[in-house]
């Protein structure tokens, strides 16, 4: 996908808004996995060895999330290629978590930015799966808007389609130059603001944090946690 970037404001224009992804953003996406993989090994102990499948579902699942088919190829490589996989996706699909850990330093940092401007948040996944993950992190009172991409049309709507970019910040009442996206992914949240006419900030967690910054965004930084110092100066309430 070829994504035209719209103009963005000079750097040193203030900041009206700042919009975050979830997932290796505001927390290490890796811990929701393992429990939902404990959850699948659980449900198909009658069948297979519980140990043996979520061994083989993290192996997978470390090659890379996107790659998709992760039951599919854990099941195969076990032999087991013969069972049906709807059961075991259900039950992918139900894991709901008590409790997330964020980052260190997100919660606070989310707390100051939202004293000073709204905040939003914009991520793809099933909608369920995605407010459950929210309410597990105990941060969703910190986010004026949130918005799950793929209730705006399922997957041809998940980033860096513009689309969630652009009902968070309408709902917002902002305009795309003012406001500021966070992720960690350079194909899908970097590229996406950019084409909304956001500035982007690359968060260097998660997965894809060795990726290389393309498209290159506005900032980079370590985290999060970074955020209260780098951004405080431009925002329409200044936390100096």
């Amino acid at each position: 996908m070829t994504l035209e970037r719209a103009p963005v404001a000079e750097a040193g224009s203030p900041i009206e808004a700042v919009l975050f992804d979830l997932d290796d953003t505001l927390y290490e996406q890796a811990q929701w996995l393992d429990g939902a993989w404990r959850a699948v090994a659980r449900m198909a102990a009658p069948v297979i060895e519980e140990r043996a499948l979520l061994a083989a579902l993290r192996t997978v699942a470390a090659e890379g999330s996107d790659r998709g088919r992760i039951i599919d190829r854990a099941l195969a490589s076990l032999g087991r290629g013969d069972l049906a996989v709807a059961p075991f996706v259900e039950a992918f699909r139900r894991f709901r978590p008590d409790v997330l850990a964020p980052y260190p330093g997100v919660d606070a940092c989310l707390a100051a930015l939202g004293d000073a401007v709204p905040l939003g948040l914009i991520t793809d996944g099933d909608p369920a799966l995605q407010v459950s993950k929210l309410a597990a992190l105990g941060l969703a009172h910190h986010f004026r808007v949130v918005v799950c991409s793929d209730e705006l049309g399922g997957r041809a709507t998940r980033k860096p389609a513009t689309a969630p970019f652009l009902a968070a910040l309408e709902q917002l009442r902002v305009d795309p130059a003012r406001s500021v996206y966070v992720g960690d992914r350079p194909d899908k949240d970097v590229a996406g603001a950019l084409a909304a006419g956001m500035r982007a900030v690359r968060v260097l967690t998660g997965e894809y944090r060795d990726a290389p910054n393309e498209p290159e965004p506005w900032l980079a930084v370590a985290g999060v946690a970074e955020l209260t110092a780098v951004l405080g100066p431009l925002l329409r309430n200044d936390l100096a």
